[in-house]
């Protein structure tokens, strides 16, 4: 049982709020209570997630977007009954009510069964050839350039490493040998890392015909010039959530229009906005695939993973996005890297 005192939240707190207390808590979700301290549902980082693809605000209250129908269970329940009830429902957590309806606790599986750690394979691609960021990649390949005084690919494979995920596989390209020599079997890094070498460009999805081992559960696909905080515990949550096959990360972005609009009909005149900026979610880079979607990808040609994601859907196959709010910077030009620079000890508190 859980104390959950700091994660009860009332259905008026804005979604802002409500996200710190989950992240917070270290459970994964909050508890949504009246004043009487009746439960009224709960709220996940994926329940907020959606909220967003729904272009919901941060200051908005969560009374839209919280689970109103939680999987309960009452005060004297053995914990081998709380296990049976999370396997059955696919579920990590269960509050824990009282005979007046009041919330007592919370149970949650990954203290019983978790330590902490992931068998999910992580694939990591590296072997572009960094053309934009010249001279800077003549003779280095792009991962392995500096940002915050270690090369960008470290960053990356730390970020998984602290998020559990020690498996990792590198599909080198363009100067390989540089970031083989410097990862080696990835102990120095608190990893396991192997390699697949690209002898011609295989593209994000085509690399993966590469692999020697096909993964035996939903794996990470990343581009290897990013640099993001993302919580990847987090991301394959809302997969497994969502009963999801393929996972796209995807990035709310911006374009101004830098002139004045004018809507028509016919020759009169029915409004004008000045420089409006017209919001898209573009893909970030970063995948979640169930390991039958291996099968889908042609072998031995370059083969993208949009590409991927097209054939996945036109075979009815679920695939979901992840909305980012967090830090994300694709760092494909000088601007970027520079950026890049300047940002890092804010965002990875060096």
């Amino acid at each position: 049982m859980k104390d959950i005192e700091k994660i009860k939240i009332f259905a008026t707190t804005s979604i802002r709020d409500a996200l710190s207390v989950i992240d917070s808590g270290a459970v994964k979700i909050a508890l949504i209570v009246d004043h009487d301290n009746k439960l009224l549902g709960t709220l996940s980082d994926g329940d907020i997630r959606r909220g967003l693809l729904e272009r919901i605000s941060m200051d908005d209250a969560i009374e839209n977007i919280y689970f109103k129908n939680p999987i309960i269970a009452k005060v004297g329940v053995s914990k081998k009954n709380l296990l049976h009830l999370c396997s059955l429902n696919k579920v990590g957590q269960i509050p824990i009510l009282d005979s007046n309806q009041r919330v007592v606790g919370l149970f949650v599986i990954e203290d019983e069964l978790s330590e902490g750690l992931y068998e999910n394979n992580v694939i990591l691609m590296v072997g572009g050839l960094g053309t934009r960021l010249s001279p800077l990649t003549d003779n280095m390949p792009k991962p392995m350039l500096d940002v915050g005084g270690k090369p960008i690919l470290e960053t990356i494979v730390n970020g998984f490493v602290n998020s559990g995920f020690l498996n990792i596989t590198m599909c080198l390209g363009y100067k390989g040998d540089i970031i083989k020599d410097y990862f080696q079997d990835g102990s120095n890094f608190g990893a396991n890392i192997d390699y697949v070498v690209e002898n011609k460009r295989m593209g994000t999805a085509g690399a993966l015909t590469l692999l020697n081992k096909k993964p035996k559960k939903p794996f990470f696909v990343m581009n290897g010039d990013l640099l993001t905080n993302i919580d990847y515990k987090k991301m394959l949550d809302f997969h497994e959530e969502c009963n999801s096959k393929a996972s796209m990360c995807v990035r709310e972005y911006g374009v101004e229009v830098p002139y004045g609009v004018v809507s028509v009909n016919n020759e009169n005149i029915v409004t004008i906005k000045e420089k409006p900026v017209h919001s898209f979610f573009v893909n970030a880079g970063v995948y979640l695939l169930d390991p039958e979607s291996v099968n889908l990808i042609p072998r031995d040609e370059f083969y993208d993973m949009p590409s991927l994601f097209e054939e996945m859907i036109l075979n009815n196959q679920k695939t979901t996005s992840f909305p980012l709010q967090e830090y994300w910077l694709d760092i494909g030009r000088m601007a970027d890297y520079k950026l890049a620079n300047l940002e890092y000890s804010k965002v990875f508190n060096v």
